[in-house]
């Protein structure tokens, strides 16, 4: 693999530090895989037009302009100059506001990550920075403008390593609490079982190199088969649908327990268990449906 190139410089200040920095991408798309539009019959890469709706001609890039619909078909329009001044200037800085707990952003508000290395010179203050934000347990918050846009960031260390993480402002997250969820009583013997379901599959910290990108896999191996050898590629029939069985939320909880030997004991303690049942029929369609074996999902072909 390439060793990361720089994609740009910054300089982080707080109080009356500045840290000049280089700025790194902490993803990358190049695993990628994406497909191009072709013409069907000869194979030809298809080319991206625009029409206008009322004259219906295609209109070159020179003659597009940009606009807001404040009602219904009705614009103002805006020229690429009166855009431009209206967009935020870059700073190629990051003046750090206030520093918070880490576990008090929830992660909902993160967005894209960057890297940060020291620049000429700024090994020393870039290293007691990061340290000083280990030790603390904190995050720096600031600001950031780039490419005409305005972006609240936070700076933390991932190692030895300072990171740069932009924020979705306020605005731009909806509050859990929009969402409507029922009121539902939870009894203390399901609670018991969910929690030792828990503590069974529980690890110690999270390995993301323990999950792989499976579609990337078969994406790439197909690819590599049609240019070698032109194969077609087959598509796999759905999963068969369930039998219609239906067990309670107890009994999928005792059935997910007792995969382990070492849950066994603790679940034979409980009593014995029910013979699974069919699920009657609700008197309202607002009646809540009881809870399918997790180990059982029907797919849907798409059409």
């Amino acid at each position: 693999m390439a060793a990361p190139r720089s994609i740009g410089s910054l300089t982080v200040s707080f109080g009356l530090v500045a840290i000049p920095v280089k700025l790194y991408s902490a993803t990358q798309s190049a695993n990628t895989i994406s497909f191009n539009l072709l013409h069907r019959t000869c194979g030809s890469r298809l080319k991206q037009q625009y029409l206008c709706q009322k004259e219906g001609v295609v209109v070159d890039r020179d003659d597009m302009a940009k606009g807001y619909e404040f009602a219904k078909d009705q614009y103002v329009m805006f020229s690429p100059q009166e855009i431009k001044a209206l967009e935020e200037v870059g700073t190629h800085s990051v003046d750090i506001t206030e520093f918070v707990p880490v576990e008090s952003i929830d992660p909902v508000y993160f967005d894209k990550t960057y890297y940060l290395a020291p620049d000429k010179g700024a090994a020393k203050p870039y290293a007691l920075l990061t340290e000083a934000l280990k030790q603390s347990g904190r995050c720096g918050v600031g600001h950031w403008a780039a490419r005409g846009k305005a972006y609240l960031v936070v700076m933390r260390p991932i190692g030895t390593v300072l990171s740069m993480q932009q924020l979705h402002f306020a605005a731009d997250v909806r509050g859990a609490n929009e969402i409507e969820v029922p009121k539902t009583e939870v009894r203390p013997a399901e609670l018991k079982l969910a929690e030792q379901l828990i503590g069974q599959q529980t690890a110690e910290r999270f390995d993301p190199q323990a999950y792989k990108d499976d579609l990337h896999a078969r994406l790439q191996s197909a690819i590599d088969r049609k240019v070698a050898e032109g194969k077609e590629i087959a598509v796999s029939e759905a999963a068969p649908a369930g039998d219609g069985k239906v067990i309670d939320l107890m009994e999928a909880l005792r059935a997910s327990l007792e995969k382990s030997a070492t849950a066994r004991a603790q679940v034979s303690r409980l009593g014995p268990r029910k013979e699974p049942r069919r699920a009657e029929a609700p008197a309202h369609a607002e009646d809540a449906a009881p809870a399918r074996t997790p180990a059982r999902k029907a797919g849907k072909r798409s059409s």
